[in-house]
């Protein structure tokens, strides 16, 4: 596997992000809703690898829902960089990563634009469930 980290702009949230290929083999997601495209998102996942999000001050995790309202977008409070996002469904926790919160984001193949928002509450979550990490963490002391 390899092991990408980053984070937001202060510190207060890290990102793990463990792909099963190499970066250049993915093509990043760019959501082309207004609240991503305000931040810039754009989107890595893999459903075999694993996302870790270490969280330093839980206070300033900032948890925003929009569109559906089916997925949590995580963004620091401190200094406004979304990380990323999560569904979770009972005991399942599904992320996608912000390739622009990675350190090493500029290795991805060229990003391609979704629409989201074109499809139903329950066509996402299949599509999540098809394509998100399907192993999150969030970590918080």
């Amino acid at each position: 596997m390899e092991t990408l980290a980053g984070g937001c702009h202060c510190g207060n949230l890290g990102l793990a992000v463990a792909l099963t290929a190499s970066a250049g083999d993915y093509v990043p997601r760019v959501c082309d809703c207004d609240f991503c495209c305000k931040h810039g998102a754009s989107y890595v996942s893999d459903p075999d690898g694993r996302l870790e999000i270490k969280v330093r001050d839980p206070q300033l995790l900032g948890r925003y829902r929009q569109g559906s309202g089916a997925a949590e977008m995580l963004v620091c409070r401190n200094c406004g960089v979304l990380v990323g996002a999560v569904y979770r469904e009972g005991d399942t926790l599904l992320g996608v990563a912000n390739v622009r919160a990675l350190d090493a984001g500029s290795t991805f193949a060229a990003a391609q634009p979704a629409s989201p928002q074109r499809l139903g509450r329950e066509e996402k979550v299949d599509r999540w469930k098809a394509i998100w990490f399907a192993d999150v963490t969030i970590a918080a002391p």
